[in-house]
């Protein structure tokens, strides 16, 4: 028998294809009918493996969120658990910038959200500090990775000289950043997670910082 000339539709081609469009496009192009042309398909093929396209982002949200690592938590060390969780968590995003408003404003209902979120708050009280500064912690750091992942500052610039020099004394090198878009990305994220944790560390440990507000 010949093998057919479209391979079989599965759900994990089907995910690859949706999420290859929406890194190309973005999200709001992504429809089911859309994907099914990318597919070669018809739409209706699709609608067997995800009755709905909020099954399907759903189901990639679970495959990126499954690469985040909270595993450094159980060693004890707070700091170290924040810093590893907070650079695995931006590192699977990162991956994925077009998919981050999804995540963003996604429910938390996933299997993987609710492991990860429950691996941060354990670690975190674990290590001593009130349930409710270790949600205000997690949180925060929830903001900090997606707002580095939402978007690139440096690849906002375009590399014309003129354009900044001229008008923008103290912007002189911002022509500059647009080549060098992947580290300065990376560094300020680093240099906001460092100051994050650092500040922290002065509230800690939480029963002495408390008392010191207090006084």
């Amino acid at each position: 028998m010949a093998r057919p000339k479209i391979p079989l539709l599965s759900r994990d081609r089907i995910r690859t294809a949706a999420l290859a469009l929406i890194d190309r496009d973005g999200l709001p192009e992504l429809s089911m009918r859309r994907l099914a042309a990318e597919l070669n398909v018809q739409a209706a093929s699709l609608y067997g493996h995800y009755p709905t396209k909020d099954d399907l982002l759903d189901d990639i949200a679970r495959g990126i969120m499954a690469r985040v690592d909270t595993s450094a938590f159980a060693a004890g060390d707070w700091r170290h658990g924040l810093v590893s969780w907070a650079r695995s968590y931006r590192a699977a995003l990162a991956t994925h910038p077009n998919f981050v408003p999804y995540l963003a404003a996604g429910p938390g209902t996933r299997e993987e959200n609710l492991r990860a979120a429950d691996a941060v708050h354990g670690g975190l009280i674990t290590a001593g500090w009130p349930p409710r500064e270790a949600t205000l912690i997690g949180a925060a750091t929830r903001y900090l990775v997606m707002g580095a992942t939402l978007g690139s500052f440096s690849r906002g610039f375009v590399d014309d000289a003129h354009l900044y020099r001229d008008r923008y004394p103290h912007l002189d090198q911002a022509h500059l950043l647009r080549a060098k878009a992947d580290e300065i990305d990376a560094d300020s994220f680093e240099l906001a997670l460092t100051a994050f944790v650092d500040g922290l560390s002065l509230r800690y440990p939480p029963e002495t910082a408390t008392a010191e507000r207090l006084s």
